[in-house]
């Protein structure tokens, strides 16, 4: 294992890789600091100009940009108090309280190297545990695959949303999609409607960029719209001048607090669908309550920002070996890397390290390099990162709009996959728009395929459905997806008598 990694790195060091991963880190900076625009819409955006690259290589880029995008969001959460993705909201908990008592150099370092940190350990889990979990899923047969499908569904539509049913309704719907075309087995065509573009199946990557790019820049047109145009401007004449020793030595004496972040946000990247915003959140959560002034929590305290920012990137190498050893994206993030293996026609999966060796331990490199240049290229960009996040949304959208849809044509060369694009774009919007939750549905059209293809072996090889109660693994993981449904409905509950509660006790004042 150290052998091949020590390889890897080296054999990543040399241009042709590293300058993708440069490239790719600073693109994902850029990104995560422009409110508005995910690290989904940027990765979304870099995919289309890695086709031409080996597997490595494009690999490599989008690797970068998942970095550099989650340490990225803290540059107008620290400074405007606008979490530049949805993953560093907490970070303006404390973030931009100490930039206003006039330490944003510290806030922003903070938040730099807390990422870098944590990503670190959630490297260490990466190389560690994604054989061994690879190992464990090869005792997967068809019936254990298809429970761990219908586990990654249940938790997400309990876990996202203001509403049970509406994410269990967006699971469905991405499930339904993957219906149109022909049958995964025999090839039989269905609900085609006499479409011969359909017969083939509704393209992925169309319907993630369609569904999370743009729905998500209407969103911020509308927005605009409301606010007649205002854009913020940042104060270019701030300093960010800041002790690099000072800052890391504020980290490292809390080595409890940075592990156990860290460990937050390297669990929640594992199971599927629930995202860095989680992980940011629950770990500025858990810093909350292992404190000894709680209080304190919101006014600045370098506890917040070590917390949230360390889960930030744990939470990728996390999501990372969900991808690698179950062939499961953790993430809209991961499920773009899982379309590029994809399109380069290899399948993630348990596998996928034995049969691509150089590629898994070139990702476990690539991601192990891209903090220190993350690291290297705030140091030399910050200047200029803020002018770049002062750009209004009304230059930035259209050149973003224009990127996905010479990125959905690129894939099939065809106008087929921008009307596809444009269709589950007006879709996701109106998903927004109807407070449905996007992310079980394109769950569901990543696993849709998958749950079927499962289904059908299963019972092809025998048709008994209580096997997939009686082995173990299966029934474990079925038991698990009630549960986690019981949980959210009894969640959900317990806040809404807590909710009706406190609305009681206002109108007795």
């Amino acid at each position: 294992m150290f052998e091949l990694l020590a390889h890897s790195l080296a054999g990543m060091m040399a241009a042709k890789y590293l300058v993708p991963l440069a490239l790719g880190t600073l693109v994902g900076i850029i990104g995560g600091a422009l409110p508005g625009v995910t690290i989904t819409m940027t990765i979304i955006i870099v995919l289309p100009f890695t086709f031409g690259l080996d597997p490595l290589q494009g690999l490599a880029a989008m690797t970068g940009v998942y970095v550099g995008g989650s340490a990225g969001g803290l540059v107008t959460a620290v400074l405007l108090g606008i979490p530049g993705t949805p993953s560093a909201v907490a970070t303006t908990f404390d973030g931009h309280p100490m930039a206003k008592k006039g330490e944003p150099g510290r806030a922003i370092w903070l938040g730099v190297w807390a990422s870098f940190c944590g990503g670190l350990l959630g490297g260490v889990f990466l190389i560690f545990a994604t054989g061994p979990l690879a190992s464990f899923a090869l005792a997967f047969g068809p019936w254990e695959y298809f429970s761990l499908f219908i586990f990654a569904l249940s938790m997400v539509a309990g876990l996202v949303g203001d509403s049970l049913l509406k994410g269990l309704l967006s699971g469905a719907l991405g499930l339904v999609v993957t219906v149109l075309g022909n049958d995964p087995i025999l090839g039989a065509p269905r609900l085609t409607l006499g479409i011969e573009f359909l017969e083939g199946g509704i393209p992925f990557l169309p319907v993630l960029i369609g569904v999370f790019a743009f729905a998500q820049i209407m969103q911020e047109v509308e927005r605009m719209g409301r606010a007649g145009g205002a854009s913020s401007a940042l104060d270019r004449s701030v300093s960010l001048a800041v002790s690099h020793a000072k800052v890391l030595w504020e980290i490292l004496r809390r080595p409890l607090l940075l592990l156990w972040t860290s460990f937050v946000g390297v669990v929640i990247g594992v199971l599927p669908g629930i995202g860095g915003s989680a992980a940011n959140i629950m770990a500025y959560d858990q810093a909350k309550k292992l404190s000894r002034y709680p209080e304190r929590f919101g006014t600045g305290v370098p506890e917040g920002i070590v917390a949230s920012e360390s889960a930030n990137n744990a939470n990728v190498g996390g999501s990372l070996v969900t991808i690698m050893a179950f062939g499961i994206p953790g993430d809209a993030v991961t499920a773009v890397m899982l379309g590029a293996l994809t399109v380069h026609g290899i399948q993630s999966g348990p596998l996928f390290i034995s049969q691509h060796p150089r590629l898994a331990y070139g990702i476990f490199a690539a991601y192990l390099l891209a903090h220190p240049i993350m690291v290297l290229l705030f140091a030399i960009g910050s200047r200029a990162m803020l002018r770049v996040v002062a750009v209004p949304n009304s230059a930035l959208f259209p050149v973003v709009l224009v990127l996905c849809t010479v990125g959905a044509y690129a894939l099939g060369n065809t106008m087929s996959t921008v009307y596809v694009l444009l269709i589950f774009g007006v879709l996701g919007y109106a998903m927004v728009k109807s407070r449905i939750p996007l992310a079980p549905f394109i769950l569901g059209v990543i696993l849709g395929d998958q749950i079927e293809i499962n289904l059908v072996r299963a019972l092809m090889t025998d048709p008994n459905p209580w096997l997939f109660f009686t082995h173990p693994i299966s029934g474990a993981l079925l038991f698990l997806s009630a549960a986690s449904v019981v949980a959210a409905l009894w969640q959900r509950r317990r806040s809404a008598r807590r909710a009706a509660a406190n609305a009681g006790e206002d109108a007795d004042f």
